[in-house]
């Protein structure tokens, strides 16, 4: 080693950000960059280094989180968390007692219910107004397109039976048109907007317990994927610049300005004004963020065929339902060409394969339009592509951004996506493995906190196509397992891969010169059989050289 480092990792294997090293590789770490990986560095130590003895366990680089809500994540965390329960009667407990320990907040906020756990997906406002009677309840779905109110959240908000739905939601209605207790989509604002603001100093303590937890699972560096106003959520760009000019955030985050959908092109300047305040070594907001359509559960999903009826798995009405489009098609593609003009990124959320195709088609107008640009545009979710829409991906340079997690046959999937969809269009489903053999680039994310930001986790499923077997959803019959991913390549997806998503090209690898953020693991997953994937924990998280967790 002719180059002084102050940290050597030793002792273990070596994962790149793309495959495993050799056998007795060694990784020196000089201030904040990777100054030597190669064999033998402990041995030519000088003694002034602090050595990590990784134990037979695995270093690789900081896990890159390509979409997530990290701030969202954090005040739900401080709220009333739901993700711990999976019965009606479990998130009725949950509330009950939460309001009972906050007897002075004047709303009831949180969420994390699964739809699954609710006849027809739909909770009932009566069941909350028995246990908070007094009070506004608004707590959101596990995926977030659904909330569940109470009575009183409803008449604060004036909706009734002769409430019209708006054009992008739904509200769920009893037998004579009295809001039943669920907003779908859109209509979730009818209510949100109602809840005071988050304040800064609740958005500051939620991001900074979010990053610590974050740290905690070996994350180091994620894409933000809604910053801006949105309902009762405030534009958290601020608080992301506040903690990085002041230090506190030890993570490097790309953030991706929300797209009003109720607006056209002439947001664009703002979002550029945006982007040039927010500008930090360690925080950028050079993306936009493009919701183009909602989720199957709930039929908003833009669809190319209407949902089937689940009570036959048939189209009994061909001119039935086929989801939601939030952005007209052309429009979105003048959109998407001006701003990959103007040098910002697109993410895009698409999750019906009528979305992907119409985020494709956007992108490859730009394409047409302003030629390559570098810009490294994404489609998120990507749940039901239609098989010719496979090879566009690499064709146009997009992106895949995997939520590998949701790759089951968990209980959401089987009561209401694969019976909505059909035998078809439910094998079309999250085609990873397809992705990866057309050569499209892959980068990974949880999208936390719809579930787990764990990544270990979400590998697992990458690889089995099925949970682990401590997942109260675990099913043990693999999800298509023809598009499952080998364990490399989903690691380098979670981390080389939405390095280069976020432009963080010195990140996402274990190379000299690049940045120092790494994990070390308590033992080796290469090692164990594809089934303990999951169990997977992290020891220590350095970021940029300094141990952001665990102990020395």
């Amino acid at each position: 080693m002719t180059t002084p480092a102050d940290v050597i990792f030793t002792n273990g294997a070596v994962f790149d950000g793309t495959r495993l090293l050799a056998e007795g590789t060694d990784v020196a770490v000089s201030g904040s960059t990777i100054s030597a990986v190669g064999p033998g560095l402990r041995s030519a130590a000088t003694g002034g280094e602090r050595i990590v003895d990784v134990r037979g366990g695995l270093l690789l680089p900081g896990f890159i989180d390509a979409h997530i809500h990290p701030v969202e994540g954090g005040l739900e965390r401080m709220r009333c968390d739901l993700s711990s329960a999976h019965t009606r009667e479990g998130y009725l407990d949950l509330i009950s007692r939460y309001a009972q320990e906050h007897p002075d907040i004047p709303w009831i906020l949180g969420g994390g219910w699964q739809v699954s756990a609710f006849p027809g997906g739909a909770p009932l406002a009566s069941d909350l107004d028995a246990i908070v009677p007094d009070r506004p309840v608004f707590v959101s779905s596990r995926d977030h397109h659904a909330a569940w109110a109470n009575g009183v959240a409803f008449a604060l908000a004036g909706i009734t039976a002769s409430t019209p739905d708006p054009v992008d939601g739904r509200i769920e209605r009893d037998s004579v048109g009295a809001p039943a207790g669920v907003l779908q989509e859109g209509a979730r604002l009818l209510i949100s907007g109602f809840i005071p603001d988050d304040t800064p100093a609740e958005n500051r303590a939620a991001l900074l317990a979010a990053q610590s937890y974050l740290h905690s699972l070996g994350i180091t560096g994620w894409q933000d994927a809604i910053v801006g106003d949105y309902g009762n959520h405030s534009d958290t760009g601020d608080i992301y610049l506040q903690a990085a000019v002041s230090g506190e955030l030890t993570a490097d985050v790309r953030a991706a300005l929300w797209w009003d959908r109720t607006r056209g092109a002439e947001q664009i300047p703002g979002l550029v004004a945006r982007r040039d305040a927010l500008a930090h070594p360690r925080f950028s907001a050079s993306t936009v963020k493009i919701m183009q359509d909602g989720i199957p559960e709930n039929r908003t999903a833009a669809m190319t065929t209407p949902y089937l009826d689940p009570t036959c798995r048939c189209n009994t009405d061909s001119g039935g339902e086929r989801g939601i489009s939030f952005v007209d098609p052309i429009a979105l593609a003048d959109y998407v060409t001006e701003l990959d003009a103007l040098g910002f990124q697109v993410h895009m959320h698409a999750i019906g394969d009528r979305a992907v195709t119409e985020s494709l088609d956007a992108i490859e107008a730009a394409r047409d339009r302003n030629g390559p640009s570098g810009n490294r545009h994404h489609i998120a979710h990507v749940q039901i592509v239609r098989p010719d829409d496979v090879p566009r991906f690499a064709a146009l340079d997009v992106t895949v951004n995997m939520q590998t997690l949701w790759a089951t046959f968990e209980p959401q999937m089987v009561e209401f996506n694969v019976p909505l969809l059909g035998e078809e269009r439910a094998a079309w489903q999250y085609p990873f493995g397809d992705f990866a053999r057309s050569g499209a680039r892959l980068a990974a994310g949880s999208d936390w906190p719809v579930t787990t930001p764990d990544p270990w986790a979400a590998l697992q499923v990458a690889v089995t196509r099925t949970h682990g077997v401590d997942d109260p959803d675990f099913n043990p019959e693999p999800f298509y397992p023809a598009q499952a991913l080998d364990l490399e390549t989903a690691l380098a997806a979670y981390t080389s891969g939405s390095a280069r998503v976020n432009h963080q090209d010195s990140a996402g690898r274990i190379t000299v010169g690049g940045d120092a953020d790494l994990v070390v693991t308590h033992s080796n997953p290469f090692d164990a059989p594809s089934e303990e994937i999951f169990r997977t924990r992290t020891r220590q998280t350095w970021a940029r050289g300094r141990l952001v967790f665990g102990a020395f």
